[in-house]
């Protein structure tokens, strides 16, 4: 069960009732959370594949905002280019799934982000990331590099973590 608490921090960080949460998968180190675990099925039965869902609104910001500056699309092609990353995202994605299909099938090889051979979305990367630990996703552990030392992200980030 997810704390009452929790989930209206997470509504008011999305600006709407949270569906289908199941846990708080990463906090900040001040305690607020910053990713949650979804339902692979929303309450009504809509398929949600995002098993980790980026609800804090700095991160979300800054994410929307790499996505802009064309990482996603160097990313993309770099996983063209190198095989050891494309297999190390290979892994993330059959990770995801696992994980997922063990809450519940949905009948489908389909994770989130794009993967396991585009990057579509660095917020579901991010979240994956953050909820799994620095070596899970290559690629979201590569955004999380980024942002680190960013000044916004002190409170939110561990830098250390992420370098």
């Amino acid at each position: 069960m997810v704390d009452r608490a929790d989930l209206d921090a997470v509504a008011r960080q999305l600006g709407r009732e949270p569906r289908g949460v199941l846990e708080v998968a990463y906090r900040c180190p001040n305690g607020e959370p910053a990713v949650v675990k979804t339902a692979p099925k929303l309450p009504d039965g809509t398929p949600f594949p995002t098993l980790y869902y980026l609800t804090h609104p700095v991160l979300t910001a800054a994410a929307s905002r790499l996505e802009t500056s064309g990482m996603m699309r160097e990313m993309t092609e770099r996983l063209r280019q190198d095989p050891n990353l494309a297999a190390a995202y290979r892994r993330a994605h059959e990770s995801y799934l696992a994980e997922r299909d063990a809450i519940e099938p949905l009948g489908t090889r389909v994770s989130a982000g794009g993967m396991p051979d585009r990057v579509k979305c660095l917020h579901v990367l991010i979240a994956h990331s953050l909820a799994k630990g620095r070596g899970m996703n290559p690629l979201g552990d590569e955004a999380l590099a980024v942002l680190a030392d960013e000044p916004a992200m002190a409170g939110i980030l561990v830098a250390e973590q992420w370098r």
